[in-house]
C-alpha cells in the first residue's frame, strides 16, 4: 500500500474528520510521525504529532469543501517522519470528504443529494497498445467520458493505472473498481488464496481515492457451477473487504441468467446484473419488466446493471436488426434501453458495456476477429459511434446536435428514416436547403422522414447549433456496408437455402423447436464436448494423463439466451471456448440443416 490511509467523515456542522494511520517500520522511540492537511490552495488546515509506534490519530477540519461530481474538491494530508526535528521519510496523498448510500428505493445518494450514477464500464486497452497505456491515453480516456456526461465507471476486471484513478479523483467520477475472479470459479485452496490477496491488495492500494465507492468481488462468476465453497469464497471476500475499509460498499456483477432468488445476490451490499436481451437472445423489452419484477420481489435489494451493449462495426442497415452488428442496430438499442433504464429511480447504477471497443483475442464476430465491438467509440478513439450522441443527449447539460448515420451515405430506399439526437426541445431538419419540418421529443430522439433521390445535403438545426450529413440515392445496396463475414471462416453467399427447410442462417430457437432438430443440436452437444476436450491442455506429469473437462452444461437459462442466435452466429461465438470450426465443417452443418423441414 501507499503507507498512509486516510479516512474523511464530513460531520453534521460543516467540518470533517480526518482519521489517518501511517504504517511505520523500523523506528524506535525516538520517532514521530507529523502530520499536515492542506486545502487546494495551499493553506495548512490541521496538524498533528504522534509517536511512531501509535501512529494513528484524528484531525479535525473546520468549513470543509466536499467532493463531489462537479466540484471534486481534495486535500493532500503529508505524513512525515522524523527523529530530532530530522525527516527521514515522507508520503503524501491526496483525498476527497464525501458520504454516499444506495436507497434501494430511490438509487445513489452522494453528499445526502440524490444523484443516479448513469455511466459506463471500461477497460484499460487501446489498439497497438494493449494495457500500455501512456499517461496522455488515459487523461484522453477520461475527457472523452466527461464528455459523454458520465459521472460513473466500472473498471472492469482488474486494477487499472494509478494514474488513471487519480484522474477520476480530479474530474469527478465515482469507480466501482474489481478484482478478476470472472466467469468461472477453481476449487483449489492456491485459486482461493489467489482472490483473497488480490482483494487485500485493491483496496490496501487504492483506499484513499474518494473516487472509489463500490468494491467488486467477482463478475459473472456463475457462467460455470453453483456451489457451497463458490459461494464461501464471495462471503470471505465481502467480509474481507468490509473488515479492511467499513466506509465502502462492496458488489458483484451477476451474469444474466443467474435466479433472482439467488444467494449470490445478497452476499454483498449492493448488486448490479450483466443483461444483453435483445443482442444475446430475448427482446429489447424486456429489460424494465425484468428489473421492475426484481425490484418488486426484493424491494430492500439495491438492485443495478452492470453491463447491457451491442455489437456495431462500420455495418449499415436501414431496417437494423439484432445480429447484423450495423451502427444503427446498436443506436436503436440504446435509444431504447436509455429510455427503459435511465426512467427507474430505483436502479442504483447503469453501465454500458463498453466505452471503447478492446481487444478480446477468442472472439470472431462482425467480420473483425479479436475484439470486442459494444464499445460507443473504436477502439483507436477515432470515431464516436451514433450510439455515443444518444447518451450525450442526456447525460451533458452542454447544448449539442448530432446528425446520425454519417458513415451510411449510400441507401437504396426512396424515402429514409434519419435521426437526430439533441438536448434541445425542437430540431429543425432541412435537405438541400429545403426545410423537412421541425420535431419535438422530451427524449431527445428526434425522427425524420426524408426524401431520398440525387445526392441530398442534410442539416439539423437545434437554437444555434447545426450538423451535416449526405445521403446518396442508389439502385443497389452499396456492398461495402454488409456483412458478408461470419466467424472468418464463411462468406454468405456459401451459405446453400432450400425454401421450406433450415440453414445455418436460421436461429438455433427454431431448428430445436422440431423433433429432427432436437436431434440435429445433440449430435452437435456431442461435437461441441469433444472439441472443448481437445480444446483443453494437456496435463504435465510424465504420465501424460489426459485433462479432464467438463462437457458443456446448457440449462433453461442458457437454451433461453442462446436461442434467438443463428446456428451460424452461435458457432462463430464459441470461439470465446476455443472452439472452433472449420469451412467444410460449417458446409456439412448446413447441410444437415438443409434436410430439416420448417414447421409450416
Amino acid at each position: 500500500g501507499p503507507g498512509i490511509m486516510v479516512t474523511p467523515k464530513p460531520t453534521d456542522c460543516g467540518g470533517a474528520t480526518f482519521e489517518i494511520e501511517a504504517f511505520v517500520k523500523n523506528a524506535d522511540e525516538n520517532f514521530t510521525v507529523q502530520y499536515a492537511i492542506y486545502d487546494e490552495e495551499g493553506n495548512e488546515v490541521g496538524y498533528a504529532v504522534r509517536p511512531a509506534d501509535a501512529a494513528k490519530t484524528t484531525v479535525y477540519v473546520p468549513d470543509v469543501q466536499l467532493w463531489d461530481f462537479d466540484n471534486p474538491y481534495l486535500y493532500t494530508v503529508i505524513a512525515q517522519l522524523q527523529r530530532r526535528n530530522e525527516t527521514y521519510d515522507e508520503i503524501d496523498t491526496r483525498v476527497g470528504v464525501r458520504s454516499f448510500f444506495c436507497d434501494p428505493q430511490k438509487g445513489f445518494h452522494l453528499n445526502g443529494v440524490l444523484t443516479p450514477l448513469r455511466g459506463v464500464s471500461r477497460h484499460q486497452d487501446m489498439v497497438y497498445r494493449g494495457n500500455a497505456l501512456t499517461a496522455d491515453d488515459h487523461y484522453d480516456d477520461a475527457c472523452i467520458i466527461k464528455e459523454l456526461g458520465a459521472n460513473t465507471i466500472r473498471l472492469a476486471h482488474y486494477q487499472h493505472d494509478q494514474y488513471f484513478y487519480d484522474l477520476c479523483d480530479k474530474t469527478g467520477f465515482v469507480l466501482w473498481a474489481e478484482i478478476p475472479f470472472i466467469s468461472q470459479f477453481i476449487p483449489s485452496e492456491e485459486a482461493y488464496k489467489n482472490t483473497i490477496s488480490q482483494m487485500t491488495e485493491l483496496v490496501a492500494q487504492n483506499y484513499n481515492h474518494p473516487a472509489i465507492c463500490f468494491w467488486g468481488i467477482s463478475n459473472e462468476i456463475l457462467i460455470g457451477d453453483d456451489r457451497e465453497d463458490l459461494r464461501q469464497n464471495l462471503r470471505d471476500l465481502h467480509e474481507l473487504a468490509k473488515s479492511m475499509d467499513p466506509s465502502r460498499l462492496t458488489t458483484m456483477a451477476q451474469v444474466s441468467m443467474t435466479p433472482m432468488d439467488s444467494e449470490h445476490n445478497y452476499i454483498t451490499d449492493v448488486v448490479s446484473y450483466n443483461h444483453y436481451f435483445g443482442w444475446y437472445g430475448g427482446s429489447l423489452a424486456e429489460y424494465g419488466p425484468w428489473f421492475d419484477k426484481f425490484h418488486e420481489k426484493y424491494p430492500d435489494t439495491p438492485i443495478g446493471i452492470s453491463e447491457y451493449g451491442c455489437e456495431a462495426l462500420n455495418w449499415h442497415n436501414s431496417n437494423p436488426e439484432s445480429g447484423d452488428y450495423s451502427e444503427e442496430y446498436q443506436a436503436v438499442y440504446h435509444e431504447s434501453l436509455i429510455r427503459q433504464l435511465f426512467t427507474r429511480k430505483y436502479l442504483w447504477a447503469t453501465h454500458v458495456w463498453n466505452m471503447f471497443d478492446f481487444g478480446a483475442d477468442a472472439r470472431a464476430e462482425g467480420g473483425e476477429n479479436g475484439q470486442n465491438h459494444k464499445g460507443l467509440i473504436t477502439i483507436d478513439r477515432k470515431y464516436k459511434k451514433d450510439a455515443f450522441y444518444a447518451y450525450k443527449a442526456w447525460l451533458n447539460p452542454e447544448p449539442m446536435v448530432h446528425l446520425c448515420g454519417k458513415r451510411y451515405v449510400d441507401r437504396v430506399e426512396d424515402v429514409t428514416k434519419v435521426t437526430v439526437y439533441s438536448n434541445f426541445p425542437e430540431v429543425e431538419l432541412f435537405a438541400n436547403g429545403v426545410s423537412l419540418g421541425k420535431k419535438t421529443a422530451e427524449d431527445h430522439f428526434f425522427y425524420f422522414e426524408v426524401p431520398n433521390s440525387g445526392e441530398t445535403k442534410l442539416e439539423a438545426v437545434a437554437g444555434s447549433l447545426r450538423d451535416e450529413s449526405i445521403i446518396r440515392k442508389v439502385e443497389k445496396m452499396n456492398p461495402d456496408y454488409i456483412l458478408r463475414e461470419q466467424g472468418a471462416v464463411l462468406n454468405w453467399f456459401d451459405i446453400t437455402e432450400i425454401e421450406g427447410r433450415f440453414s445455418l442462417n436460421d436461429k438455433l430457437g427454431d431448428v430445436i423447436k422440431t423433433f429432427r432438430g432436437k436431434l440435429w443440436f445433440a449430435g452437435l452437444f456431442l461435437t461441441l464436448a469433444k472439441k472443448m476436450s481437445q480444446a483443453q491442455p494437456q496435463s504435465k506429469d510424465k504420465k501424460k494423463k489426459k485433462a479432464k473437462t467438463k462437457n458443456p452444461e446448457m440449462n433453461s437459462g442458457v437454451m433461453n439466451m442462446i436461442g434467438g442466435f443463428t446456428v451460424l452466429r452461435f458457432t462463430g461465438m464459441l470461439g470465446m471456448r476455443n472452439v472452433t470450426f472449420t469451412k467444410e465443417e460449417l458446409l456439412k452443418m448446413n447441410a444437415k440443416l438443409n434436410k430439416i423441414k420448417k414447421p409450416k
